[in-house]
Formats: structure tokens, sequence, C-alpha cells
């Protein structure tokens, strides 16, 4: 029996240079597209008209950038009961946000790193469970990048598993995070990936990442997908099966048919790697 995802096969981020393209007439190979709410919630009509005209023909996912999951302020109450219709009207198949705090006494604009420890699981998952009791969904957490460490009483690993678990929520698999991560703080990434529950699993990103002059790796989204990546793609779906997953391209956006490469090479990936281990 294949696994129950919201969405199949591959997707791209929506952004507003491809609106017209997508408009016109959805790209082939191009399965689903993912976008940020907050950059819709408050669009002019000729946008909300554009997606709405969209989402009626290719399935939508929603992956956000605000919710301050880790924060300490109050959840935003207000933008989840705008949320929901906003999910409901599209017919979202999936959203979620980042394991992360973007977010005190006022939004910061930035993913900062949460400590890995019980304390901190604890209190992300409180959260989530409000977040989806409110949305009346279950949602999909994503493992960050980050670039320094904080006092921690679990690892990496143990934390996210922790998180899914104590909240009863799914996960979104970013590779280019867990490559960037696996080498900036110096673990084994295959061995990350062999730890995570393929159950709780609702597709995946890949994306570009560039190398600073220190050997610093950083999450950019501002490139082409690495070989290493790719390469931590196929021993994802070797061991998990073939999940949905999603490139995704936020700074120096190409032409669109350059996205439609790389979107044709993670599907020849996936068209080799369909049978879980």
């Amino acid at each position: 029996m294949m696994p129950h995802f919201p969405v199949h096969g591959a997707g791209l981020g929506l952004r507003r240079p491809y609106l017209a393209a997508f408009g016109e007439a959805p790209p082939v190979g191009v399965d689903f597209l993912e976008i940020a709410p907050e950059n819709w919630l408050d669009a002019d009509a000729r946008q909300r008209r554009a997606l709405a005209h969209i989402a009626e023909r290719v399935p939508l996912v929603c992956h956000g950038l605000l919710l301050n999951l880790g924060g300490v302020d109050p959840l935003d109450l207000a933008f989840l009961r705008r949320l929901k219709p906003f999910l409901d009207r599209h017919n979202v198949r999936c959203y979620g946000d980042h394991l992360s705090f973007c977010g005190e006494a006022g939004l910061l604009y930035e993913l900062l790193p949460m400590p890995f420890t019980t304390e901190a699981v604890a209190h992300l998952a409180r959260r989530i469970r409000v977040v989806q009791d409110l949305l009346e969904r279950r949602i999909a957490v994503e493992n960050p990048s980050y670039y320094c460490t904080l006092a921690n009483d679990l690892t990496e690993s143990e934390f996210l598993n922790a998180v899914l678990v104590q909240a009863d929520c799914d996960l979104l698999l970013d590779l280019n995070n867990l490559y960037v991560n696996s080498c900036n703080h110096r673990y084994e990434a295959g061995d990350f990936l062999r730890s995570l529950p393929a159950k709780r699993i609702a597709y995946g990103h890949v994306a570009g990442h560039q190398r600073a002059a220190d050997g610093l790796l950083i999450d950019t989204h501002g490139a082409a997908v690495s070989r290493a990546v790719w390469q931590l793609l196929r021993q994802a779906y070797a061991h998990f099966g073939v999940f949905p997953t999603l490139l995704e391209r936020d700074e120096n956006l190409p032409a669109l048919g350059e996205l439609l490469v790389e979107i044709e090479q993670l599907r020849v990936i996936q068209r080799g790697l369909v049978t879980p281990d």
C-alpha cells in the first residue's frame, strides 16, 4: 500500500514573478505549488484572483514564516483566525512552519534557533497543539537550518523526534537544511535521516546554499541544488520510499525554464527510486 501524502510528485515554490506563467497554463511536470500565506493574505485583488485561479488547477501547500512556534510571545490568534478561511478557501493540502522562533516582544523577521532541550520540546508541542486545534488540521513543521548551538540536553535528532511525538504533528523534511546543518555542526546526515519516522513525513524540500569564505554553509535558497543535496535526497528516497518533494528558490530568481530543468531532475530521481527498504 502506498503511503498517504497530502500531495504527490514534484513541486515548486510559487513566487510572484512566475504568477503570470502559472496563471496561463501550469507548466508540465509541476505537480503542486507552495506559498507563504503571510505574503498573500493582504495581496491586492488582482493577485488574489490569480492565486484562486491557480489553486483551482494545481494543488497548493502553505509553508509559513511568522508563526513563531518557538517564541515566548502569545501566539497570534488574530492571524490564525484569518489563516483558517484562507487555507480552506484555496483547498490547501498541507500547512506548517519552522521549528524556530522569529519574535520576542514583536516580530524579528529572522528564523532563530531553539535550544535542544526537553523544556523547549514541551513548549513547542504545546503551541503546535494549540495551532492544530484552532486550524482543525495537522500541521507540518520543518527542520530549520541553524548556525549556533545553544545549551542543549538533547541531540538535534532527539529534539526533532520528541517534538513530532509530543505535538502529534507532521514533518516537512528539508534536505538542504539537513545537509547544511550536518556540515556546519559535523554530524552524519545519513544517520540523522535514518532516525526520522517515515510516517510523519508530509513532503520534502530541496534548495541551494552557498559556502562562505570560512567554509560555513549558508542556506540561501539562492542557487541551484547542489550535487550533495541531490545525493542526500536519493538516500532519503531509498530509505523511506519516494515522498513529494518541492524545489525552493527565493533569491537570484532565474527564468522559470531554469527551475523547470531542476524539477525534471527531481522527477528523474523520483522515477528511479520508488520502493522503500
